[in-house]
Parts: C-alpha cells; structure tokens; sequence
C-alpha cells in the first residue's frame, strides 16, 4: 500500500533541489527544503495526538508554511479543511464543529477566540502567521524533517471544502485522494504543463481555484511558481518576464487590462493565461486578445468536482464557453423535473461523472442521495447547454448562489442579517453583472408599512456580521418583491431589472 495523493504530488519531488517557490523577497524555496518543512509539520501533528482520517480546519494567512501544512496533511493521512480568511468566529463555528476538526491552526490575531472555541469543542488550537512565526513552526523547527508517510487508498478522504445551496446549512464536500490525484493529472496533460513552466501564483490557497489546481498541477508537473500573498498588479507586471503562465479569476484580467505597463511585449514569453471561479465576460476575451495577442482559456469546475470541462489547449478558445468535458469526466444536460437527458442545444441542468467527482457531503446522506445520483451523475445545480460543435455553455444557476470575483456567496445569510434591521418587511439578494468581478451583490429590500429604513446601519451590520466579500454593493429600497402565483419571490426579475447597474 502507499499514499496516493502525497506520493504523486509530493513523494516524486523527495531530494530534489530543484526551484519549486520563487518568494517576492528573492528566496527560492526547493522542492526538498518544501518537503522538509511537512514532514517537520507532519511530526508535530502525531505529537499533538492526531490519528489518519482526523481533520485539520486551518484559517492562515497565504505562506509557504502554510501550503506545508496541506502537504503535511496529505503524509499524515489527515484530512485538511482549508477555511476562508475572511470568516468570522461565528461563521467558523458551524465548520469546525460540523467537521469535528482535531486540530484548529489560525493566525496569531484570532487565537483568543478560536481557543475558547476549540475549548468548547474539544479542538487544539496552533497558531501560524503570514510571516511563518507561531506554535505551529515553533513545534515543527525541533522536529526531524522526515516523516514515515502514512499509507491511504485512494478512496481515503483527502480534503474537506465546505460549500452550501441558498437555504439550509453549509455542506462539506468529502474529497478522496484520487479526486484530487486524478484532476490534477489530466489537467497538466491538456494544459502542457512541463518542469520548465513557472506559474504566477496569486490566488488564495483556501480554495479550489488556487490549491487544488494552480498548486497541484505546478506539484505534479514538477514545475515551479513565483509565490506571491495575493493578488498584485505591479508585482504581476514586474514579475511577468520571467513567468510563462497565470492562472487567476476575472477580476485579475480586468485589473491588468487597466494598466497601461500590461502589453504585448510584456506578455510575449508567456505561453497560458487560465480564468475560471466566475464568468469571464466576451468583451474582456476580446480586449485581451487585442492588447496581447493571448486568448483566455476558461474552464469550468465547482467544489465538488474540481474541474470539469476546458476550453481546447490547441483549437479554437471559445468566448462564452467552457470548452468540452475533460477526459474521462462525462457530462450531459437533463431536464430539472424528470432527470431525462436532453438533445444537444436544450438547456437544462449539467449533470457530471467522473474520478474527480467528490464522495458525498459529510453527514449528511439526505442532501448527498438528492444530488449524488447511484449512477455516479452529480447534479451541479448550474443550467448549460451543449451546442453544435460540443462546447458547453452555462447559462445561469437554478440555485441562486452568486460567484464574486472566484468567492460562492449564498443571499441567505445576507438576506438573514437584512431582514432583522429595523423597519425591514423582507429582503432579497441577488448577483448582478459587474465588470471587475463577474457578479457582485445587490440587496434589495422592503421596508415596513410606514418605515424608512437607514440603509447606512444596515450596511455596518453586514459588515458586522459577514465576511467583506459577502457584503452588497449596494442596498435598494422596493416598495414590493416581484412573485409568482405561489408566492415564490422571482429573483430572476430583479437580476433583469438590475442587470445594467455596475456595467453601463
């Protein structure tokens, strides 16, 4: 037996002195001083008790160290569950205790109140900050940087993301070793990615988008990446030349395509831009091709499935689309009410199967029998269509979660915090259109008989209570929701009505 996922990802690159980070200080981090650093981790997590399969809820900063920790994990045989770093202690509450997390590992400013937090539910709490300082490394710099890697299936469980529909609670998406192992190879063999590509690497590493596929497929291509905390448009252009590819969201184009230093001559040694986690819209597919002569590939995936479907390597790179199925992931459209697969050019529900398909939502069979089918088909929630050539197309959600700049945000929360403001009858939210970041979020709310509610208190207690990339844009005062004869509120008005807000 071996560790599928560690050994294809990690294990191959075992004494290598080969770059795999390229830090903005000018440090170069190797593929073997990386893997030293896991195991050092690796070690003090069997010190602190924890056994394969135990979960590891970590909210930290983006750091080397903190990728380490995802790779300790996967040696370990523990299941990581990356949180985002805009949560609050509230909303950290339903995951670590939904998850029953061993092992909480936050950044050194919240230690206080995740302890108390992980007092009550029986959790250890390490600490790890941005600049590699903390428990966790304090722990890890005393410990041999060999590990004897624990031996997985590749059905083990690997990862824990948690995801959500527009009502009920957040669903942790179970994800095995293989689903993760699989994607990543079938996306390195139709992206060609090769040990003499560098990737810029500026997405959040809590996420699919930026851990699961910027990072796995740099580890199993042997490649390296510039490492960078986040998103930064000079040190993008400055660091550009020496890059030959960029994986990012919407929101990275569009800020690049404003800065007149983002040309053709800037761009000419790299040979891959990807954009996916939003929709890229055509006419920033066109102004890209003009200002570099590069054209975009989209792709499409979701938390449950990491990628999907890809616009061609070679071939025509399709605004509008996300390209065709990968290998070995099956997809099809069928109809919402009956399941019946439906004719090329209907839109209906996409439906996927495939090794990177996840296991199910962790304890919940109920939520996981209505959209895992016994065949194997997952229910994505999205509506598409397949045209003649076979390039899928998404046309909407019929779950109304909204996708800002990469980040799945669900009305109701927000809606919940709107509808308790005084002199609010009911609210509704909605994703609308926007250049920069795909969507962005609108709420829409009614007042009581006779109110005026001060939509400046509303905003501060969003902001009290979600996380800033769930806070609307901005607030509207209706005297009505728009519904149907059963009352059901129709949000695809509002998102008519509103459509043109942030983009005319």
């Amino acid at each position: 037996m071996a560790n599928p996922l560690y050994d294809g990802l990690f294990g191959v690159h075992t004494g290598k002195t080969t770059p795999f980070m390229h830090l903005l200080n000018g440090e170069v981090i190797t593929h073997q001083d990386f893997l030293s650093t896991a195991s050092q981790i690796a070690n003090v997590t069997v010190q602190l008790g924890l056994k394969p399969g135990d979960r590891v809820a970590a909210q930290v900063e983006k750091s080397p160290e903190a990728l380490a920790l995802y790779a300790a994990c996967a040696q370990a045989g523990l299941v990581f569950l990356p949180l985002n770093t805009a949560y609050t202690v509230d909303e950290l509450s339903y995951f670590i205790e939904n998850s029953g997390a061993s092992l909480i590992v936050c950044d050194g400013k919240n230690e206080e109140k995740l302890s108390q937090l992980g007092s009550e539910l029986g959790a250890r709490v390490e600490t790890l900050n941005a600049d590699g300082s903390g428990s966790l490394m304090d722990q890890a710099r005393d410990m041999p940087s060999t590990f004897a890697t624990v031996d997985r299936e590749k059905d083990d469980l690997a990862a824990f993301l948690y995801t959500s529909g527009t009502t009920g609670r957040s669903k942790g998406a179970m994800l095995t070793q293989d689903n993760l192992l699989s994607n990543a190879n079938t996306l390195v063999d139709e992206w060609r990615f090769t040990a003499d590509d560098v990737l810029i690497h500026a997405l959040p590493i809590f996420h699919t988008h930026g851990l699961f596929v910027a990072t796995n497929v740099i580890l199993t291509s042997g490649s390296s990446m510039i490492f960078m905390p986040k998103f930064d448009v000079d040190a993008i252009i400055a660091r550009m030349p020496e890059a030959t590819a960029l994986m990012g969201v919407p929101t990275f184009y569009t800020r690049l395509l404003g800065d007149a230093r983002f040309t053709k001559d800037l761009t000419a040694h790299m040979r891959l831009f990807v954009s996916g986690s939003a929709p890229l819209l055509a006419e920033t597919h066109v102004q890209f091709e003009e200002r570099t002569g590069h054209r975009i590939l989209e792709r499409y995936g979701m938390t449950e499935t990491n990628m999907n479907t890809s616009n061609p390597y070679e071939g025509e790179r399709r605004a509008g689309t996300v390209g065709f199925p990968l290998p070995g992931v099956e997809l099809k459209i069928t109809n919402p009410e009956t399941g019946e697969t439906l004719p090329d050019g209907d839109v209906g529900q996409i439906e996927v199967r495939g090794p990177n398909v996840f296991k199910g939502y962790w304890k919940m069979p109920e939520k996981t029998a209505a959209e895992l089918r016994e065949d194997g088909f997952f229910i994505t929630g999205d509506l598409g269509r397949i045209d003649e050539d076979g390039y899928v197309h998404i046309v909407g959600r019929n779950k109304d979660l909204i996708i800002s700049g990469g980040y799945n945000i669900y009305p109701k929360e927000i809606e919940l915090v709107l509808d308790d403001q005084p002199g609010v009858l009911e609210s509704a939210v909605i994703g609308v259109p926007h250049p920069d970041f795909g969507e962005t979020v609108l709420g829409v709310v009614v007042p009581e008989n006779g109110a005026s509610p001060n939509l400046s208190a509303m905003m501060d207690a969003v902001c009290k209570s979600l996380a800033r990339f769930k806070h609307p844009r901005e607030l509207v005062v209706l005297d009505e929701l728009p519904r149907n004869t059963m009352g059901k509120v129709q949000k695809n008005i509002l998102r008519d009505q509103y459509q043109g807000m942030f983009t005319s």
